[in-house]
C-alpha cells in the first residue's frame, strides 16, 4: 500500500482550486485545506482592493501552508495554494518536502469567464493579469502534474486522479 500523498492544487485564481480541491481530497480519502484561509486578514484586504499581493506577504501564508501539509506527511491531505513561483513551491517543498502538485491549468478567457461568474470571493478578474505575469509552470524537476481546466469538476478531478497515478506509478520502485 503506497503512503497517502500531500497535494497541493495549484494555479492562477479562477481556475477552480477551490473546487477542485475538496472532490480530489474526497476521491483520495484525505482532508482538504482552504489554502484562502491560511490568509492573515492584510493580505485578503489587499486583495479586496485589486492590489496584488508581494512576496513579503506571501511568505508567512506560504509558510502556513508548508506546516499544514507537514503535520500531514504520511497520512495525505489536499490544500489549495496559487503557488504561481517556482520560489514560492521550493518554499512549499523547505517547510514540506514530500508534497506534490496539481497544476491546474486552462484558457485565460475560460478561467475568466469563471471568475466573472463566481460569487462571495475577494479577488477580482483585474488581477488575473498579474497572476498569469507571475505564472511559472511547474519545473521537469518538480514533483507534480498539469491538469487542464476544461469541462466540469467531476471530469477535471478524473484527470487529477489519474495523473498523480501516474505520477505515483513512475516513481513507484519497480
Amino acid at each position: 500500500m503506497r503512503t497517502p500523498q500531500v497535494v497541493v492544487v495549484m494555479g492562477v485564481a479562477g481556475t477552480g482550486k477551490t473546487t477542485i480541491g475538496p472532490l480530489l481530497a474526497a476521491r483520495l480519502g484525505v482532508p482538504y485545506a482552504e489554502g484562502d484561509d491560511f490568509h492573515p486578514k492584510a493580505n485578503i484586504d489587499k486583495m479586496t482592493a485589486g492590489i496584488p499581493l508581494d512576496d513579503s506577504d506571501r511568505w508567512p501564508w506560504l509558510d502556513a501552508i508548508g506546516h499544514w501539509a507537514h503535520g500531514r506527511a504520511g497520512l495525505g491531505g489536499v490544500v489549495s495554494s496559487s503557488a504561481l513561483k517556482r520560489a514560492y513551491r521550493d518554499r512549499l517543498r523547505a517547510v514540506a518536502p514530500g508534497v506534490v502538485f496539481v497544476h491546474l491549468t486552462g484558457d485565460r478567457k475560460l478561467i475568466e469567464d469563471r471568475m466573472a461568474h463566481r460569487q462571495g470571493h475577494f479577488m477580482p478578474t483585474a488581477l488575473l493579469d498579474s497572476q498569469f505575469a507571475t505564472l511559472e509552470p511547474l519545473g521537469p524537476d518538480e514533483a507534480g502534474v498539469a491538469v487542464d481546466v476544461a469541462g466540469g469538476p467531476e471530469e477535471i478531478t478524473e484527470r487529477a486522479v489519474l495523473a498523480l497515478d501516474g505520477l505515483s506509478s513512475a516513481s513507484a520502485p519497480q
